[in-house]
């Protein structure tokens, strides 16, 4: 026994993790999924990533994020959205009313897994897809201190939502969005009560309380995507918008340009 319990001391951390991309933990409000990479050193970087609507956690765990994130010794957090009446699948309210609050929701999964695994608090980044990206800009928008990057794909800050002081302080922000997106438009959607919100209103906060100039910085045209980018003009913080071709997607190199970002800041 005594030998057991030595042996069972000397384990990594990481053996106890418990939550996995098949298996997902539960906290008080709901559950979320996590992907520890093997061998990860103490105070890994890790990335929250939110799943699109219609989607859940447990669906993120593939492609890019799998390679260039896992693999690169990043720890992913998929927190799970709120349930769809009548379906499996999960959605994210990213505005004032919704079912839950998903911004304290995410703090405490974020707090859960630090008891889990060893995780840098200085470099935990934020990302998502569509509703997913919408809730990016809702943590920047509600609570950016513990967060050093975000990036939205396919996804803008909906309405309503009170934008005083928002974001909560200067962010760095990648905004990844397709020219040909008619399912979240670069001006957004009105949808019954609620609305989308517009990527240009967004990046326009961010902007404000970056304290940047309303034209870019420089601009990168390249083969698959053109950027524009603030950084030189801004008191702090960073902002990069960059547009692709297609539509509403998660387009290819898109995991290369937020690690990038991150690890730039």
């Amino acid at each position: 026994m005594r030998y057991l319990a030595a042996l069972l001391f000397a384990l990594p951390s990481l053996a106890f993790a418990q939550c996995s991309p098949d298996a997902p933990c539960e906290i008080d409000g709901g559950s979320y999924h996590m992907l520890v990479p093997d061998g990860v050193s103490e105070n890994a970087p890790a990335l929250v990533f939110f799943h699109g609507h219609n989607a859940t956690g447990g669906m993120i765990f593939r492609g890019g994020i799998r390679s260039d994130f896992a693999e690169a010794g990043y720890v992913v957090i998929a927190p799970n959205g709120t349930p769809i009446e009548g379906r499996k699948t999960l959605r994210w309210a990213g505005r004032e009313g919704g079912t839950r609050d998903d911004v304290t929701f995410t703090l405490d999964v974020i707090e859960d897994a630090k008891t889990r695994v060893s995780i840098d608090p200085e470099r935990i980044y934020v990302a998502g897809f569509s509703a997913g990206g919408s809730m990016a800009w809702l943590m920047a928008c509600k609570a950016a201190a513990p967060f050093a990057g975000f990036a939205s794909i396919s996804g803008a800050l909906r309405q309503p939502n009170d934008t005083t002081d928002c974001p909560s302080e200067p962010v760095r922000f990648l905004q990844i969005h397709g020219f040909g997106d008619n399912q979240v438009p670069f001006e957004g959607r009105a949808i019954r009560d609620w609305h989308q919100g517009s990527v240009w209103d967004s990046l326009s906060l961010a902007r404000s309380i970056n304290q940047c100039r309303s034209h870019p910085d420089s601009i990168d045209i390249g083969e698959r995507f053109r950027c524009r980018m603030w950084d030189d003009s801004c008191g702090e913080g960073a902002i990069k918008f960059c547009e692709h071709d297609g539509g509403h997607g998660l387009p290819r190199g898109w995991t290369i340009m937020a690690r990038d970002w991150f690890e730039a800041g």
